[in-house]
C-alpha cells in the first residue's frame, strides 16, 4: 500500500466516481489510476466500488470506512511535510481557500495581496461555493481552510477562528417607497416586498428565514443568487429589495441605489476561518491568518491547534466597519 494509491482512492471519491476526472485532479493518467486501484483492491481483498461495466457505480461499506481512513493518512502525511517545511524556512508552497463569493469577492483580496508580497513564492487557489460546500471542501482535505460566515454558533467540525462581525444592510432603488421613509423599515414592511438575496435564503435554516418567522411573517423570496454583484443587478432592474452583506457594498459604488442599515432588524453575524484539527500550518498560512484577522495571536493559533489549548482571554473580535475604518 502507498501514499499514492490512496491519494487516487481518495481522489475517485471526491470526483464522483469519475476515473478520467480523478486521474486530471492528480495529474495522472487514466490507466494508471485504474491499474494503482485494482492493486489496491488485490492487497486488502477487498471491493472498494460497484462496477456497473467498465465505470464505477457506488462506493461499497468496505470502500466508505477506507476512504475514510485515507484521508487520515493523508492528512498526516500533509502535516509531516509542513512540519519539514518549517523547519526548512521554505517560502513557497500553495495555500488552498474555500469561502463563499461574497468573501472571496469583497473581504479577502487585501490579505491575500498581503500575503502576496509577504511571500511571493506561495500561489494561492481560491474555490469560491455556497454556504454548504465550503464545509465540504475542507473536510474532504482539497482545500487547506475555509472561509464561512454564521449568524449563531460556530461552525463544527474543525476549529474555527473568528475573523470578523459584520451586519446585513437592505438595498433599494432611490425612488423606492422604502428609500424614502426617512428611518429604518420594519419587519413588516420588509415582509411585504419581494426580497432579492442569497442562496441560503431559501433553506429552512436560515436565518433570514428565522428571523421573520419569529414575528410570525413569511418572507417573499423573489431571487436568490449566489454573488453579491448579482443580487445588486437584480434589485437595479426591479425583482425586488436586496438582502445582503455589507461588505458587498464599496466606497464610490452603488451611488444609484439607496443603503438602508439593518442592525435592528437582523442578526449580526461572524465570519470564521475553519481549519481542521490538528493541523500543521504552514508560516504562510499563519501569516495570511494575521493578515486577514489581526486580533488573532499566531502563537494562541499553533496552541490551539496542536495543543487544543485555548487562550485564557478570548480576543475582542472586531466588526466590519471597525476593519474598514482602520483600512
Amino acid at each position: 500500500m502507498t501514499l499514492t494509491q490512496l491519494r487516487y482512492l481518495v481522489a475517485i471519491a471526491d470526483c464522483r466516481l469519475n476515473i478520467t476526472a480523478a486521474a486530471e485532479h492528480v495529474h495522472a493518467t487514466q490507466p494508471g489510476v485504474s491499474k494503482q486501484l485494482k492493486q489496491l483492491e488485490d492487497e486488502l481483498g477487498l471491493q472498494l466500488f460497484i462496477r456497473k461495466g467498465k465505470s464505477l457505480d457506488t462506493i461499497t461499506d468496505a470502500g466508505v470506512r477506507v476512504i475514510e481512513r485515507a484521508r487520515l493518512i493523508l492528512a498526516e502525511a500533509l502535516n509531516i511535510r509542513s512540519i519539514a517545511a518549517n523547519l526548512r524556512n521554505e517560502a513557497h508552497g500553495e495555500l488552498r481557500i474555500a469561502t463563499t463569493h461574497t468573501q472571496a469577492r469583497f473581504a479577502l483580496p487585501g490579505s491575500i495581496a498581503a500575503l502576496n508580497r509577504r511571500y511571493p513564492q506561495v500561489s494561492v487557489h481560491l474555490q469560491p461555493s455556497g454556504d454548504a460546500e465550503v464545509l465540504a471542501l475542507l473536510d474532504s482535505g482539497r482545500v487547506d481552510l475555509a472561509v464561512v460566515s454564521t449568524s449563531g454558533a460556530a461552525p463544527a467540525g474543525g476549529v474555527a477562528l473568528p475573523a470578523y462581525r459584520w451586519s446585513r444592510v437592505v438595498l433599494a432603488p432611490q425612488d423606492h417607497p422604502l428609500a424614502t421613509l426617512g428611518r429604518t423599515p420594519t419587519l413588516a414592511e420588509l415582509a411585504a416586498q419581494p426580497l432579492v438575496s442569497y442562496d441560503s435564503s431559501k433553506r429552512p435554516e436560515s436565518s433570514l428565514r428565522r428571523v421573520f418567522a419569529a414575528a410570525g411573517l413569511a418572507p417573499q423570496i423573489a431571487m436568490t443568487a449566489a454573488d453579491a454583484d448579482l443580487i445588486k443587478t437584480y434589485v437595479r432592474a426591479g425583482l425586488g429589495i436586496g438582502v445582503l452583506a455589507e461588505m458587498a457594498l464599496q466606497p464610490g459604488e452603488d451611488t444609484d441605489l439607496r443603503v438602508i442599515q439593518a442592525d435592528a432588524l437582523l442578526p449580526l453575524c461572524t465570519t470564521w476561518i475553519v481549519l481542521r484539527k490538528d493541523s500543521v500550518l504552514r508560516d504562510y498560512t499563519l501569516e495570511w491568518i494575521a493578515q486577514f484577522a489581526p486580533h488573532l495571536d499566531r502563537n494562541d493559533v499553533r496552541r490551539l491547534l496542536t495543543l487544543g489549548i485555548v487562550p485564557e482571554t478570548p480576543p475582542r473580535v472586531p466588526h466590519w466597519r471597525e476593519r474598514q475604518a482602520v483600512a
